[in-house]
């Protein structure tokens, strides 16, 4: 990210006023912001109200992975999130076919592939856990295909890899061994991590508080996260896991999302990358676009990246159900934009915030920051 003094002085100067069109992209490039969506965003949505998808009913909607990553270039995003499974054959192998035909859509699109995430919860051998099944075998055939996807990240030149353990986690009181659960759990990441570490790729999990396990999943907050990481990261020397961050799962979870971060930073634990999109506080997980809730949450998160030195993708993870596709990624990108300059102005005045804060009053820091959020 671009946090050179001359950038900072210039930056109301030259994107003064709201950001839209080609000016989004003007300061995204200038500012350095690398900016991504999940394939999944430009694809079919289906939900348990509708499960044969918001778009079944228009035949001339393609769903395939390539036209997912048409759909991210037309909504002019830089980079794409995948699954490992789109990879895959139906026997959990590399299918050199369907990789070679994602690269080429890649390069016709000049879309950058990022963040790599490992789907272990769609297929149905995987609803009793995967990294934490209690079939041993099974743990196994989760690892492998986890492992399969670290092997395709490296060699397409993916960014990072992330894991979010989404059948991993209970639904009712006494239904499984807390803590046994959470050590196959650590076993796995360690698993994970030291591959991922070989292979040069920063590795990340994914907190989120339930669902699709409806009571908590294994890792239902970024503090507990953390501590896998320290776990992991203790048993391997070095410092090779972090934690994704996910600006709804903060929301569901009650967390202010810039505490996180900085709490992150306090106990040595990198983040891996960044998930937006737009949510309730203490609600579910609505993956809405991002920058249609609370504006005051989301600039403060934003500054929160800045200042505590993030420097990786933040890519988009949203299921706008009932809005068409490209125009959905392209407002999330705009108004993400539009948050970040709001953060960076902060920044760039971070001295006068500083001493606000270190009066104790709420209002000092608030006069600091109340024109920048409301003009800025």
């Amino acid at each position: 990210m671009n946090l050179s003094t001359e950038f900072l002085a210039t930056l109301q100067q030259n994107h003064g006023g709201y950001l839209e069109g080609d000016r989004v992209d003007a300061f995204l490039h200038e500012a350095g912001i690398k900016f991504a969506a999940g394939h999944w965003c430009a694809g079919q949505f289906a939900d348990r109200f509708a499960p044969a998808g918001y778009n079944a009913d228009d035949p001339t909607f393609d769903d395939s992975v390539e036209a997912q990553i048409a759909r991210v270039r037309q909504a002019g995003i830089d980079g794409a999130e995948f699954h490992e499974i789109v990879f895959l054959d139906a026997h959990g192998a590399k299918d050199a076919a369907k990789i070679a035909s994602i690269q080429a859509a890649l390069a016709t699109h000049r879309v950058i592939p990022t963040n790599m995430n490992f789907n272990t919860w769609t297929h149905p051998k995987f609803k009793f856990g995967a990294v934490t099944h209690p079939d041993a075998g099974m743990r196994r055939v989760a690892l492998d295909q986890i492992l399969t996807g670290v092997e395709i990240a490296h060699e397409l030149g993916f960014a990072s890899c992330g894991y979010w353990p989404g059948s991993d986690g209970w639904d009712y009181h006494f239904e499984v061994d807390y803590g046994q659960r959470l050590r196959w759990f650590i076993d796995g990441c360690t698993e994970i991590a030291a591959r991922c570490d070989a292979l040069g790729l920063p590795f990340g999990t994914e907190p989120k508080q339930k669902e699709p396990r409806e009571m908590n999943m294994i890792t239902n907050t970024v503090a507990k996260a953390a501590l896998v990481c320290k776990e992991v990261n203790a048993t391997l020397g070095k410092t090779v896991m972090g934690v994704a961050i996910d600006y709804g799962h903060e929301q569901m979870v009650g967390n202010t999302p810039a505490d996180s971060l900085y709490m992150l930073k306090t106990l040595g634990i990198p983040i891996a990358n960044f998930h937006i999109n737009g949510a309730k506080y203490n609600s579910n997980d609505e993956d809405r676009i991002a920058g249609t809730d609370d504006i005051w949450r989301l600039v403060e998160f934003c500054y929160a990246a800045i200042d505590t030195g993030y420097d990786g993708w933040f890519g988009e993870d949203q299921f706008t159900y009932r809005t068409e596709q490209v125009e959905s990624m392209a407002l999330s990108r705009e108004f993400f934009a539009n948050c970040m300059k709001k953060a960076l102005l902060i920044y760039a005045n971070k001295a006068a915030l500083q001493a606000a804060q270190a009066t104790g009053d709420a209002a000092r820091t608030i006069q600091v920051v109340k024109k920048v959020i409301y003009n800025g």
